[in-house]
């Protein structure tokens, strides 16, 4: 027992005496200690070390590139130009099986049926409509397009004239060259829809009230069928 606890001593004195104390410039020795203490607790102090700063300087480095990049150069991209991309491919897809859609009331209203199309109609209206009609389209800076009046339009194809000449003497402005003419035919369609329904914060109407859309034709009726819905 007596070896055994000798043994140890041994160790633990070996051990205190490979601690190596740094010296000040007067000789003495520094306290590896901070000076502040809580509750009789004190720290040791120990410095970042040197490769931590590197890192957080490389990464206000990259910070500072990073702002000019993505929100200063003409080399950066928005969320929303990535969105606007995307969608572009998706319209190429889409609409290369199905040709050109013609601004016809006929067309305007069989779009409503496609469900597709709709989708597409109706993230065209939230990415460019939204901010003066509202994503809903109860009306913010534009007019409401829920209820039953409206301005310029009597039919569903002034929707489509409304949206790619502009209206308002220029408050809204022509979407001709920015939208291709079959993202306006199924936004008049989109357009379209939203007369009738509930908007979250609806805006006073404007304009005349005028007679109801016809109704539109269920998927792959023929011309008798469609005249028998809009007599009803």
């Amino acid at each position: 027992m007596s070896t055994t606890n000798q043994t140890t001593t041994n160790r633990s004195t070996m051990a205190a005496d490979e601690i190596e104390i740094p010296l000040g410039p007067d000789g003495k020795p520094i306290d590896p200690l901070t000076d502040h203490e809580y509750d009789g607790i004190r720290e040791y102090d120990n410095p970042t070390p040197g490769w931590w700063w590197l890192i957080f300087v490389i990464t206000i480095a990259f910070s500072a590139f990073y702002v000019v990049f993505w929100h200063a150069s003409a080399y950066g991209w928005s969320i929303e130009e990535s969105w606007a991309s995307a969608q572009r491919r998706d319209f190429i897809r889409v609409f290369g099986k199905v040709g050109t859609l013609e601004p016809t009331e006929a067309t305007i209203l069989e779009s409503q049926n496609n469900e597709q199309f709709m989708t597409i109609a109706r993230a065209t209206f939230i990415g460019n409509c939204a901010a003066c009609h509202a994503s809903d389209g109860g009306g913010q800076v534009g007019p409401n397009l829920c209820d039953d009046n409206f301005k310029s339009v009597r039919s569903v194809e002034d929707i489509y004239k409304a949206i790619t000449e502009g209206a308002a003497a220029g408050s809204m402005p022509a979407w001709n060259t920015r939208l291709s003419q079959n993202q306006r035919v199924i936004l008049a369609a989109y357009v379209a829809t939203l007369r009738g329904t509930t908007p979250a914060s609806p805006k006073a109407p404007e304009g005349d009230v005028i007679p109801p859309f016809p109704k539109t034709p269920p998927a792959g009726a023929t011309k008798p069928e469609q005249q028998r819905a809009d007599a009803r």
